[in-house]
């Protein structure tokens, strides 16, 4: 009965105009749409070619440091003599072990015995010049060190309050300038360890006149007692 059913509504039969408004409108859209597909394919074949290149391409190497010339030789006008060291005997026999210097260096090579007395393993044959960088003794060089400027120590209050007086005997090295190194301080003995370090400031703040040897400057040990009097 129901077999074949009608439409409710019949449909509508398009003009010619509205097909044709169809057919432009898809050609329109159709034309956009491949229009910004091959801008876009042009632009990632571009990105995708400097990719390419910059993967590929290595990085330059680093420029070569310039040379470095070699260093100026030195050459010494009045070098020392080519001969050997003579270890001189002490004057006074002390009767407390002396303290061991560190920073001086011993060559078995300059107590030879062959050349020049006086000299070094390092030398040259007729040089008159002293041995630089060694340290001589008072009665190995010329002309002693001598006081230029002396720097009177600064007494420690509560000693000083006290009433107690006292000294400090200490070694140290006069270089070729007229100052006190630093680093060859040595305490040889003290009646209070309250003296020491006003002892030692007051023998790096003086002034001195370098020892010598045939007239050029060397570098001195010097001993002495620094003392602490009150009412000095």
């Amino acid at each position: 009965m129901f077999e074949n059913l009608i439409e409710s509504k019949p449909k509508k039969q398009r003009t010619i105009k509205q097909q044709v408004m169809s057919l432009v409108l898809h050609l329109v859209l159709g034309y956009v749409a491949i229009t910004a597909t091959a801008g876009a394919a042009e632009e990632l074949t571009k990105v995708l070619q400097d990719t390419t290149l910059f993967l590929l391409k290595a990085p330059e190497p680093p420029p070569p440091p310039p040379d470095t010339p070699p260093p100026e030789a030195i050459v010494t006008a009045n070098p020392p003599p080519l001969g050997f060291q003579t270890v001189m005997p002490p004057t006074e026999i002390p009767k407390d072990i002396p303290p061991v210097n560190l920073s001086e260096r011993f060559n078995a090579a300059d107590f030879s015995g062959k050349g020049v007395e006086g000299g070094i393993s390092t030398g040259v044959v007729g040089g008159s010049g002293p041995v630089t960088g060694e340290t001589f003794l008072q009665d190995q060089v010329d002309d002693p060190v001598q006081v230029i400027s002396k720097v009177s120590p600064r007494y420690p209050p509560v000693l000083q309050q006290a009433g107690v007086s006292g000294a400090v005997e200490a070694q140290w090295v006069v270089d070729t300038l007229g100052h006190a190194e630093p680093g060859s301080w040595r305490v040889v003995k003290s009646t209070n360890p309250q003296f020491e370090a006003p002892a030692r400031e007051a023998i790096m703040k003086a002034l001195y006149k370098p020892a010598r040897i045939k007239g050029a400057a060397v570098r001195q040990l010097v001993q002495q007692s620094i003392r602490f009097n009150i009412g000095q």
